[in-house]
């Protein structure tokens, strides 16, 4: 599989608040959130496959940031976009995107102050533009209504 760098498009359908591992409580407001990430190691790209999948079936307990604010269940994995490359632009991505965000989710690997950032609308142009600033050529992947198998968004306003 090869190697690269993704952003997760996810939206947030009601006010949550989530217990993000060892960052502890965060609370999420309506809107879309935008997680950065890097594919840089052996199974490259199909880290992506690996994120929807547990969004979609929770088949393991959560072990990355990201995990546990997928499982709420008024978070919705909308988009995926994604870019083949061998060098480390995870980071740069990040920054090109910029904005405002949660702290320290993410990024405990680096010294940027978050890889997860928020925007009031849908932001697929904002993050294919992104991509392309930094000189690469992403691609876009819908994830069909947010869809998991394990039932229907909920409208429960708090998540373990």
């Amino acid at each position: 599989m090869d190697n690269g760098v993704y952003c997760l498009i996810l939206e947030c359908i009601a006010p949550v608040a989530v217990c993000v591992g060892a960052l502890g409580p965060r609370c999420f407001v309506l809107g879309w959130y935008l997680y950065i990430g890097s594919a840089l190691g052996s199974g490259g790209l199909s880290r992506v496959s690996r994120h929807i999948r547990f969004y979609c079936k929770q088949y393991r307990k959560p072990k990355w940031h990201i995990d546990y604010l997928m499982e709420a269940d008024c978070i919705l994995l909308r988009r995926v976009v994604c870019a083949k490359t061998k060098s480390d632009l995870e980071c740069l991505l990040a920054a090109t995107i910029g904005g405002e965000g949660v702290p320290q989710f993410g990024c405990s690997d680096c010294s940027c102050p978050t890889h997860l950032f928020y925007r009031k609308e849908m932001p697929e142009i904002e993050v294919m533009a992104a991509f392309e600033t930094i000189g690469l050529q992403p691609s876009a992947h819908t994830i069909p209504g947010g869809f998991r198998e394990r039932g229907q968004p909920s409208s429960s306003p708090v998540a373990r």
